[in-house]
């Protein structure tokens, strides 16, 4: 089975732009961000209550702390924020106007908090919408993972930013490009 692909910034600027103006954009925008800025895995996006992402005074986390349960190896980890995401997350949160700290984050149009499956199936469909072949509910962790690896950060914080426990695993996650490739004869002068 092949991997899900990797998005490039082109290719997901086209995503969220084609989420503009539908009727569960804002929602779905944010759902891709998590994937694909935090590199959360799409089960633990669909486990987040509002009380995971905002403090008492009302203030975005810049640390999503998940607990074993909301976890694939049920084991708790921690997510960081960057601040770009947290200003999504804010733009958000104030827009579905709820402080109750055990809502879901992310409901369905039933407002229901979406399983995993559910959540899975509804990235994909906004790929497969946006034209993006290959792509699946999995790319965000990976274009993650991909990205950061292109930047130079090591394989073990990139292991801890993804929750894996092998390094084995985190390696599978990158995807050599020729730009990465360029980049790297370019250090041997």
């Amino acid at each position: 089975m092949a991997q899900a692909k990797t998005l490039t910034p082109r290719e997901l600027r086209r995503v969220l732009e084609g989420l503009t103006g539908s009727r569960h954009g804002a929602r779905d925008r944010l759902i891709l961000l998590m994937t694909h800025w935090a590199g959360m895995r799409v089960g633990e996006v669909a486990a987040l209550s509002i009380g995971d992402v905002r403090n008492a005074d009302g203030s975005v986390k810049d640390e999503i702390r998940l607990n074993a349960a909301q976890t694939k190896g049920k084991h708790a980890r921690t997510v960081f924020v960057n601040d770009k995401l947290r200003k999504e997350i804010a733009s958000y949160l104030k827009a579905i106007g709820s402080a109750d700290p055990n809502r879901p984050v992310f409901r369905t149009q039933k407002r229901a908090a979406f399983s995993a499956n559910t959540l899975c199936q509804t990235l994909n469909t906004i790929y497969r919408r946006a034209g993006i072949e290959g792509a699946t509910s999995h790319s965000g962790r990976r274009t993650f993972v991909t990205t950061l690896a292109s930047k130079g950060i090591g394989v073990r914080v990139l292991a801890a930013l993804a929750g894996h426990r092998s390094i084995a695993t985190t390696q599978a996650y990158i995807d050599v490009n020729d730009e990465m490739k360029r980049a790297a004869v370019e250090l041997v002068a």
